[in-house]
């Protein structure tokens, strides 16, 4: 069955809902090994632990991080038997404030031998972004600069989207509107 793109678009919440959902809250994952997952997320994302559980309140045992003042924006249940196959779970991510960071976040995943899955900008939301895997698989993103949708319900035609498959290239080919001025230059790989 043909996916009709426009009809989708139009899409809208019904007037009058008596709630408005204004984040994303957390992501929960299974992981293999909660001690292995946490030491990735602190080390080498720099994630911070609030809370654990131990096996006897839920098996394998229950970490939550943060990376914001929230409680947690990340949890690891540590009951996963293999590795993940993403068969529901596509992605999860999150922002850094400058697009000197997501340079800084490719490089600092190569010295920890991160597999990373892409970097550069892809299409809608024309966020720049690492996307890579942690240790049990999870397609992860750390991005900066996602459009903005205002009051009016603007939204960028896709005539505007720049996919580009490198940081460098998405920096050089920016979208109207998104300043990709490095701060620090010599982040630029050559």
């Amino acid at each position: 069955m043909a996916v009709d793109v426009e009809k989708l678009k139009q899409i809208q919440p019904p007037p009058g809902l008596p709630f408005k959902v204004q984040k994303l809250g957390h992501v929960v994952l299974n992981v293999m090994d909660i001690g292995r997952s946490l030491k990735f997320y602190t080390e080498v994302l720099g994630f911070r632990i609030s809370d654990i559980y131990p096996e006897s309140m839920v098996p394998g045992g229950m970490a939550f991080l943060r990376c914001n003042p929230d409680h947690h924006c990340l949890a690891l249940v540590g009951s996963a038997k293999g590795p993940s196959e993403r068969a529901e779970f596509n992605h999860a991510a999150w922002e850094v404030a400058t697009l000197d960071e997501v340079l800084r976040i490719r490089e600092h995943l190569k010295r920890h031998n991160v597999s990373i899955v892409v970097d550069g900008r892809r299409r809608a939301g024309c966020q720049i972004a690492v996307e890579f895997l942690d240790p049990d698989g999870h397609h992860l993103e750390i991005y900066w600069g996602v459009d903005q949708v205002g009051t009016n319900g603007y939204v960028r035609p896709p005539s505007e989207w720049r996919e580009h498959h490198s940081l460098e290239a998405a920096i050089d080919d920016p979208p109207p509107g998104q300043d990709t001025t490095l701060l620090d230059q010599s982040l630029r790989r050559r």
